[in-house]
This record gives C-alpha cells, sequence and structure tokens, in this order.
C-alpha cells in the first residue's frame, strides 16, 4: 500500500470572511454562463428606455367608454386609413422616380391622393379629432407615422 502524499501547499486557506465576499461580488460583472459586457450594456440601456417611457405621458388606448365608443373607433379606423394613404404616396413618388407611370396617371394618383387626405380630414373633424391625434403609439417601436 502506498502512503497518501501530504498537500502540497502547507500552509492552508482560509475562507474568505463576509466583508471580502461582499466586495467581491459587487465588482463581478457577469457570472458563469451570463452575460457579456456588451449584452450587460445592452440590458442597461433597455432597462433606461423602459424608464423613461414609465415616466413619460401615458401611451394612447383605446377608451372602452359606452359615451366616447364611437369617436375612439373612428380615431382608429382613421389612423389606419393615414397609414395606407402614407404608404401609397410613397411608392406613388418611387414610381413616378422610377418612370413608370405616365403624366396623366402622375395626376390622377396626386389628385386621388389629396381628395383621399381632405376626406380623412373631413371625417376626423366631425369626431373633433386633429391631425396629431391619428397616431399610435407603439411602444419601443415609436409612433406609427
Amino acid at each position: 500500500m502506498r502512503a497518501k502524499r501530504p498537500l502540497k501547499s502547507a500552509t492552508k486557506r482560509t475562507p474568505p470572511t463576509r466583508r471580502a465576499t461582499k466586495r467581491r461580488r459587487g465588482r463581478v460583472v457577469a457570472k458563469a454562463g451570463g452575460l457579456t459586457v456588451t449584452e450587460v450594456a445592452e440590458l442597461t440601456e433597455l432597462r433606461q428606455q423602459l424608464e423613461r417611457a414609465a415616466a413619460g405621458p401615458s401611451p394612447l388606448r383605446w377608451n372602452a367608454n359606452p359615451d366616447d365608443v364611437q369617436r375612439s373607433v373612428a380615431q382608429l379606423v382613421l389612423t389606419l386609413v393615414e397609414f395606407i394613404r402614407k404608404l401609397l404616396e410613397r411608392q406613388a413618388i418611387r414610381r413616378m422616380d422610377s418612370g413608370t407611370l405616365t403624366e396623366q396617371e402622375v395626376e390622377d394618383v396626386g389628385r386621388a391622393l389629396m381628395q383621399l387626405e381632405g376626406a380623412v380630414r373631413d371625417i376626423a373633424a366631425q369626431f373633433g379629432l386633429q391631425p396629431e391625434d391619428l397616431n399610435l403609439d407603439l411602444g419601443p417601436a415609436g409612433k406609427l407615422l
């Protein structure tokens, strides 16, 4: 039978005191299998964005008040129509720049988009809505329009 070897180090290590443990924990950026420094920075930025959003005015929400349902539905529908109108306008500009529209088509599209914008404004005025009311807050993605 072989004799057991003595420990390599003659001095025994004492476990760290609570104060030393706390000091080390304060300096830890990430634990094993945890986050990289970049991810910690991203999480910090996300936390700051959430705090700014919570501190600001509350986002527009659909009002389920029975007396105000028509106005709320009109606001939602007109916002979506305005969003689609702006998309169509951008598409028309791209097509015009690429030369795929004739002069007559450019005039027709321009006139139709102007009439649609006027109709949206007229309907919004009937419900007491301003043009800036026709927008949705999409949270972290920002405003729709």
